[in-house]
Protein backbone atom coordinates (compact mmCIF):
# COMPACT_ATOMS: atom_id res chain seq x y z
CA UNK A 1 0.00 0.00 0.00
CA UNK A 2 1.51 3.50 -1.08
CA UNK A 3 1.86 5.65 1.24
CA UNK A 4 0.33 9.27 1.67
CA UNK A 5 3.02 11.97 3.56
CA UNK A 6 2.59 14.79 4.42
CA UNK A 7 6.13 16.61 5.35
CA UNK A 8 6.14 20.03 7.40
CA UNK A 9 9.04 22.60 7.47
CA UNK A 10 10.02 21.43 3.57
CA UNK A 11 11.41 24.61 2.69
CA UNK A 12 14.35 23.55 5.55
CA UNK A 13 17.71 21.81 4.87
CA UNK A 14 16.33 19.01 6.46
CA UNK A 15 12.57 19.08 5.15
CA UNK A 16 13.80 19.22 1.59
CA UNK A 17 16.11 16.36 1.35
CA UNK A 18 13.77 13.84 2.55
CA UNK A 19 11.47 14.60 0.56
CA UNK A 20 13.64 14.80 -2.66
CA UNK A 21 14.90 11.89 -1.76
CA UNK A 22 11.57 10.06 -1.51
CA UNK A 23 10.82 10.90 -4.75
CA UNK A 24 14.45 10.66 -6.46
CA UNK A 25 15.00 7.47 -5.04
CA UNK A 26 13.33 4.24 -6.74
CA UNK A 27 13.87 2.23 -3.27
CA UNK A 28 11.37 4.70 -2.00
CA UNK A 29 9.75 6.99 -4.90
CA UNK A 30 7.04 2.92 -5.28
CA UNK A 31 6.15 3.28 -2.07
CA UNK A 32 4.80 6.90 -1.89
CA UNK A 33 1.49 7.46 -3.68
CA UNK A 34 1.13 11.28 -2.20
CA UNK A 35 3.76 14.39 -0.71
CA UNK A 36 1.83 17.49 0.94
CA UNK A 37 4.75 19.48 1.67
CA UNK A 38 4.40 22.66 4.44
CA UNK A 39 6.06 25.35 3.76
CA UNK A 40 6.52 28.72 6.22
CA UNK A 41 8.45 30.26 2.52
CA UNK A 42 6.27 28.56 -0.18
CA UNK A 43 7.62 30.05 -2.96
CA UNK A 44 11.28 29.78 -2.29
CA UNK A 45 13.82 27.93 -4.58
CA UNK A 46 13.30 24.37 -2.49
CA UNK A 47 9.41 24.40 -2.95
CA UNK A 48 9.84 25.09 -6.18
CA UNK A 49 12.18 22.45 -6.62
CA UNK A 50 9.89 19.97 -4.93
CA UNK A 51 6.35 20.87 -7.07
CA UNK A 52 8.42 20.06 -10.01
CA UNK A 53 8.76 16.57 -8.69
CA UNK A 54 5.54 16.24 -7.70
CA UNK A 55 4.96 17.88 -4.02
CA UNK A 56 1.59 19.56 -3.17
CA UNK A 57 3.29 22.68 -1.64
CA UNK A 58 1.15 24.34 1.06
CA UNK A 59 1.76 27.85 2.91
CA UNK A 60 2.39 27.43 6.21
CA UNK A 61 0.85 29.96 8.64
CA UNK A 62 1.54 29.68 12.30
CA UNK A 63 -1.57 30.52 14.83
CA UNK A 64 -3.98 28.90 12.78
CA UNK A 65 -4.62 25.19 14.17
CA UNK A 66 -7.87 24.99 12.64
CA UNK A 67 -6.85 25.54 9.02
CA UNK A 68 -3.56 23.13 9.41
CA UNK A 69 -6.42 20.60 10.81
CA UNK A 70 -8.18 21.34 7.22
CA UNK A 71 -5.01 21.00 5.70
CA UNK A 72 -3.85 17.34 6.83
CA UNK A 73 -7.57 16.34 6.54
CA UNK A 74 -7.57 17.48 3.01
CA UNK A 75 -4.66 15.75 2.24
CA UNK A 76 -5.57 12.55 3.29
CA UNK A 77 -2.17 12.04 5.01
CA UNK A 78 -1.82 8.71 6.86
CA UNK A 79 1.74 9.67 7.79
CA UNK A 80 3.70 12.96 8.95
CA UNK A 81 7.26 13.50 9.47
CA UNK A 82 7.02 16.39 11.84
CA UNK A 83 10.37 18.31 11.64
CA UNK A 84 10.41 21.48 13.51
CA UNK A 85 10.81 24.68 11.43
CA UNK A 86 13.99 27.32 11.62
CA UNK A 87 12.12 30.01 13.38
CA UNK A 88 12.47 32.22 16.07
CA UNK A 89 9.21 30.78 17.51
CA UNK A 90 9.97 27.28 16.75
CA UNK A 91 8.93 26.23 19.54
CA UNK A 92 5.14 27.26 19.59
CA UNK A 93 4.88 26.77 15.71
CA UNK A 94 5.63 23.02 16.75
CA UNK A 95 3.20 22.99 19.57
CA UNK A 96 0.52 23.99 16.88
CA UNK A 97 1.52 21.20 14.56
CA UNK A 98 1.29 18.17 17.10
CA UNK A 99 -1.97 19.53 18.04
CA UNK A 100 -3.08 19.53 14.22
CA UNK A 101 -1.59 16.39 13.54
CA UNK A 102 -3.92 14.80 17.09
CA UNK A 103 -7.18 16.66 15.81
CA UNK A 104 -6.89 15.26 12.37
CA UNK A 105 -5.93 11.65 13.50
CA UNK A 106 -3.15 11.06 11.23
CA UNK A 107 -1.96 7.91 12.36
CA UNK A 108 1.84 7.26 11.70
CA UNK A 109 3.83 10.41 13.21
CA UNK A 110 7.64 10.62 12.62
CA UNK A 111 9.06 13.62 14.79
CA UNK A 112 12.71 14.94 14.27
CA UNK A 113 14.08 16.26 17.07
CA UNK A 114 17.70 17.02 18.27
CA UNK A 115 20.77 14.57 20.12
CA UNK A 116 21.74 16.04 23.02
CA UNK A 117 18.81 17.71 24.14
CA UNK A 118 18.47 15.10 27.68
CA UNK A 119 21.66 16.45 28.24
CA UNK A 120 20.79 20.35 27.81
CA UNK A 121 20.84 21.93 30.35
CA UNK A 122 17.32 24.55 30.65
CA UNK A 123 19.49 27.82 31.62
CA UNK A 124 22.64 26.74 29.34
CA UNK A 125 20.87 25.02 26.30
CA UNK A 126 17.18 26.39 26.36
CA UNK A 127 17.07 25.92 22.38
CA UNK A 128 18.16 22.09 22.72
CA UNK A 129 16.21 21.50 25.97
CA UNK A 130 12.74 22.46 24.51
CA UNK A 131 12.96 19.58 22.24
CA UNK A 132 12.49 17.37 24.97
CA UNK A 133 9.06 18.79 26.17
CA UNK A 134 8.40 18.62 22.18
CA UNK A 135 9.15 15.15 22.11
CA UNK A 136 7.14 14.27 25.20
CA UNK A 137 4.26 16.35 23.56
CA UNK A 138 4.30 13.88 20.87
CA UNK A 139 5.13 10.49 22.76
CA UNK A 140 2.15 11.37 25.03
CA UNK A 141 -0.22 11.03 22.49
CA UNK A 142 0.12 7.08 23.01
CA UNK A 143 -2.41 7.26 25.67
CA UNK A 144 -4.86 10.11 24.52
CA UNK A 145 -8.02 7.29 23.51
CA UNK A 146 -9.35 10.30 21.86
CA UNK A 147 -6.92 10.32 18.57
CA UNK A 148 -5.54 8.00 16.58
CA UNK A 149 -2.32 10.33 16.50
CA UNK A 150 0.17 8.13 18.85
CA UNK A 151 -0.65 4.60 17.83
CA UNK A 152 2.49 4.87 15.63
CA UNK A 153 5.08 7.14 16.49
CA UNK A 154 8.87 6.91 16.03
CA UNK A 155 11.31 9.90 17.11
CA UNK A 156 14.87 10.44 15.86
CA UNK A 157 17.06 12.51 17.56
CA UNK A 158 19.69 13.90 14.94
CA UNK A 159 23.17 15.16 16.03
CA UNK A 160 25.26 17.73 15.23
CA UNK A 161 24.82 18.05 10.92
CA UNK A 162 28.30 17.84 9.21
CA UNK A 163 27.34 20.45 6.95
CA UNK A 164 27.15 23.15 9.68
CA UNK A 165 31.19 23.00 8.92
CA UNK A 166 30.21 24.35 5.55
CA UNK A 167 29.88 27.76 7.66
CA UNK A 168 33.76 27.24 7.94
CA UNK A 169 34.58 27.46 4.45
CA UNK A 170 36.17 30.96 3.84
CA UNK A 171 38.71 30.52 7.08
CA UNK A 172 39.35 27.02 5.57
CA UNK A 173 40.31 28.10 1.98
CA UNK A 174 41.86 31.09 3.23
CA UNK A 175 43.08 30.90 6.71
CA UNK A 176 43.81 26.82 6.55
CA UNK A 177 41.76 26.48 9.65
CA UNK A 178 38.59 25.08 11.04
CA UNK A 179 37.71 27.43 13.76
CA UNK A 180 35.21 26.19 16.12
CA UNK A 181 34.10 27.24 19.93
CA UNK A 182 34.11 23.39 21.24
CA UNK A 183 37.50 23.92 23.57
CA UNK A 184 40.87 21.11 23.29
CA UNK A 185 39.11 18.15 25.65
CA UNK A 186 36.36 16.76 24.21
CA UNK A 187 34.88 15.47 20.98
CA UNK A 188 31.53 15.02 19.12
CA UNK A 189 30.29 13.13 16.14
CA UNK A 190 29.03 15.25 13.63
CA UNK A 191 26.49 12.98 10.97
CA UNK A 192 26.08 14.03 7.44
CA UNK A 193 22.42 15.12 6.97
CA UNK A 194 22.04 12.54 4.14
CA UNK A 195 22.30 9.90 7.09
CA UNK A 196 19.58 11.35 8.47
CA UNK A 197 17.30 11.74 5.36
CA UNK A 198 18.04 8.08 4.36
CA UNK A 199 16.81 6.82 8.00
CA UNK A 200 13.73 9.40 7.78
CA UNK A 201 13.16 8.17 4.61
CA UNK A 202 13.26 4.12 5.60
CA UNK A 203 10.98 4.48 8.23
CA UNK A 204 8.51 6.55 6.40
CA UNK A 205 8.41 3.74 3.74
CA UNK A 206 8.06 0.92 5.95
CA UNK A 207 4.67 -0.28 6.39
CA UNK A 208 3.41 -3.12 9.20
CA UNK A 209 0.22 -3.85 10.77
CA UNK A 210 0.11 -0.94 13.03
CA UNK A 211 1.23 1.68 10.46
CA UNK A 212 5.02 1.63 10.60
CA UNK A 213 6.87 -1.36 10.23
CA UNK A 214 7.40 -3.21 14.12
CA UNK A 215 10.71 -2.54 13.18
CA UNK A 216 10.50 1.03 14.03
CA UNK A 217 7.38 1.59 15.43
CA UNK A 218 7.60 3.33 19.16
CA UNK A 219 12.03 3.81 18.69
CA UNK A 220 13.51 6.42 19.72
CA UNK A 221 16.33 6.63 17.57
CA UNK A 222 19.45 8.67 18.51
CA UNK A 223 22.02 9.30 15.11
CA UNK A 224 25.41 10.70 15.08
CA UNK A 225 28.06 10.33 13.00
CA UNK A 226 30.61 7.22 13.02
CA UNK A 227 33.92 8.98 14.32
CA UNK A 228 34.53 10.64 17.85
CA UNK A 229 36.10 13.85 17.04
CA UNK A 230 38.51 16.08 18.73
CA UNK A 231 38.90 19.43 16.43
CA UNK A 232 42.52 18.63 16.00
CA UNK A 233 40.85 15.18 14.32
CA UNK A 234 38.80 17.34 12.46
CA UNK A 235 41.03 19.30 10.80
CA UNK A 236 43.19 16.27 10.11
CA UNK A 237 40.56 14.89 8.23
CA UNK A 238 39.55 17.30 6.35
CA UNK A 239 43.14 17.95 5.32
CA UNK A 240 43.53 13.84 4.47
CA UNK A 241 40.19 13.98 1.78
CA UNK A 242 41.41 17.65 0.86
CA UNK A 243 44.87 17.07 0.08
CA UNK A 244 45.87 20.35 2.13
CA UNK A 245 46.84 21.25 5.90
CA UNK A 246 43.74 22.29 7.68
CA UNK A 247 44.76 23.32 11.80
CA UNK A 248 41.60 22.94 14.43
CA UNK A 249 42.02 26.71 16.26
CA UNK A 250 39.67 26.91 18.81
CA UNK A 251 37.73 30.47 19.08
CA UNK A 252 35.87 31.82 21.80
CA UNK A 253 31.48 31.64 21.98
CA UNK A 254 32.13 35.23 21.22
CA UNK A 255 34.09 34.72 18.34
CA UNK A 256 32.08 32.02 16.76
CA UNK A 257 28.61 34.28 17.53
CA UNK A 258 30.74 36.95 15.10
CA UNK A 259 32.04 34.08 12.26
CA UNK A 260 28.18 32.79 12.67
CA UNK A 261 26.07 36.29 11.94
CA UNK A 262 28.65 37.24 8.85
CA UNK A 263 28.65 33.57 7.20
CA UNK A 264 25.44 32.54 8.04
CA UNK A 265 21.60 33.55 6.49
CA UNK A 266 20.29 31.05 9.11
CA UNK A 267 17.41 32.14 11.34
CA UNK A 268 19.03 33.47 14.54
CA UNK A 269 17.64 30.85 16.60
CA UNK A 270 19.20 28.52 14.26
CA UNK A 271 22.77 29.76 15.72
CA UNK A 272 21.73 29.66 18.89
CA UNK A 273 21.04 26.08 18.64
CA UNK A 274 24.55 25.92 17.54
CA UNK A 275 26.24 27.48 19.67
CA UNK A 276 24.33 25.81 22.66
CA UNK A 277 25.57 22.71 20.94
CA UNK A 278 29.42 23.92 20.68
CA UNK A 279 28.81 24.20 24.62
CA UNK A 280 27.68 21.01 25.31
CA UNK A 281 30.90 19.78 23.31
CA UNK A 282 32.86 22.20 25.78
CA UNK A 283 31.10 20.54 28.91
CA UNK A 284 31.86 16.97 27.89
CA UNK A 285 28.09 15.63 27.09
CA UNK A 286 29.03 14.05 23.46
CA UNK A 287 31.63 12.39 24.11
CA UNK A 288 29.85 9.37 22.45
CA UNK A 289 28.72 7.58 19.30
CA UNK A 290 25.40 6.14 18.59
CA UNK A 291 25.24 4.31 14.54
CA UNK A 292 23.91 1.25 15.58
CA UNK A 293 20.16 2.23 14.86
CA UNK A 294 21.44 3.72 11.70
CA UNK A 295 22.66 0.34 10.81
CA UNK A 296 19.62 -1.71 12.11
CA UNK A 297 17.35 0.89 9.76
CA UNK A 298 18.96 1.50 6.68
CA UNK A 299 21.68 -1.26 6.12
CA UNK A 300 24.86 0.56 5.32
CA UNK A 301 27.36 2.43 7.48
CA UNK A 302 27.06 6.29 7.83
CA UNK A 303 29.26 8.57 5.73
CA UNK A 304 32.84 8.62 7.99
CA UNK A 305 34.42 12.49 7.75
CA UNK A 306 36.98 12.00 5.47
CA UNK A 307 33.78 11.32 2.81
CA UNK A 308 32.11 13.94 3.92
CA UNK A 309 34.76 16.36 3.51
CA UNK A 310 35.68 14.69 -0.29
CA UNK A 311 32.32 15.18 -0.90
CA UNK A 312 32.21 18.76 -0.45
CA UNK A 313 35.57 19.42 -1.37
CA UNK A 314 34.65 22.16 -4.14
CA UNK A 315 33.19 24.21 -1.29
CA UNK A 316 36.21 24.28 1.06
CA UNK A 317 38.37 25.04 -1.12
CA UNK A 318 36.42 28.14 -3.01
CA UNK A 319 35.81 26.34 -6.01
CA UNK A 320 31.67 26.25 -5.96
CA UNK A 321 29.60 28.34 -3.64
CA UNK A 322 27.69 26.55 -1.10
CA UNK A 323 24.26 25.07 -1.67
CA UNK A 324 23.38 23.71 1.66
CA UNK A 325 22.31 20.58 -0.33
CA UNK A 326 23.53 18.12 0.51
CA UNK A 327 25.05 15.49 -2.04
CA UNK A 328 23.76 12.49 -1.72
CA UNK A 329 26.60 9.76 -2.52
CA UNK A 330 25.34 6.49 -4.50
CA UNK A 331 24.86 3.63 -2.36
CA UNK A 332 23.45 0.85 -1.91
CA UNK A 333 21.72 -1.04 1.28
CA UNK A 334 18.54 0.32 2.91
Amino acid sequence: MSRKLCITAVDGNTGFLIAELLLTDQRFSKKIAEITGIALHPNGSRCKELTNLGVKIIPHKPGRVREMVKTLKDSGADTICLIPPAHKDKFEITVELVEAAKKANVQNVLFLSSAGCDLADEKKQPRLREFIELETLVMSTKGDPSTATGHSPVVIRAGFYAENLLLYAPQAKEDGVIPLPIGENHKFAPIALGDVALTAATVLCAHGKHGFSDKHRGQLIVLTGPMLAAGDELATAASHALGTELKFENISEAEAKKVLRAQSDSDPSELQYLLEYYSLVREGKTNYISTAAFHDVTGVHPQEPVEFFKVYEKEFKGEEHESKKRKVAARGGG
